[in-house]
């Protein structure tokens, strides 16, 4: 009897650990297509769901830091764009995103930082950190001017 049940167990568990993994792909791929059709809600809601699933899917965080850049959400939009980075550190969008809040921001210091990360990890967007950097040259004040 004890066999019976150790089986049945490991069978149940291997069944609810294949459907987690499934769902969370599911959830992400659903919030993917929502997004892609500007249905932001509905995606908002899917990429939480995911992270329920799975809470180091940092694509999930980074298209909802995208979400909430579009609602014009900048606290949350921020924090989703961290937790980006704390899961996966050279991810060059998230850091791209930071970079351009830290510039509105005018905390030059953080840009500067951020770029000279960008530009270690850049593959598809390095052009963007030359205008970034433009766009600070243009706006950090001048050490001569009083």
């Amino acid at each position: 009897m004890t066999k019976k049940f150790k089986l049945i167990l490991l069978f149940y568990i291997a069944i609810n650990s294949l459907c987690v993994s499934v769902a969370d792909e599911n959830f992400f791929n659903k919030g993917l297509k929502l997004f892609k059709d500007k249905k932001y809600e509905d995606a908002r809601f899917m990429f939480e769901r995911g992270i329920v699933f799975n809470p180091k899917d940092s694509n999930s965080y980074l298209y909802l830091a995208k979400i909430y850049n579009i609602q014009e959400n900048q606290n949350k939009e921020e924090k989703n764009l961290e937790a980006t980075l704390l899961i996966e550190p050279n991810n060059e969008e998230a850091i791209l995103m930071s970079m351009k809040i830290a510039l509105e921001r005018s905390n030059y210091s953080k840009v500067k930082d951020l770029s000279n990360t960008f530009s270690k990890v850049c593959k598809k967007l390095c052009n963007e950190n030359k205008e970034i950097l433009d766009t600070l040259a243009n706006l950090e004040p001048k050490k001569n001017e009083s």
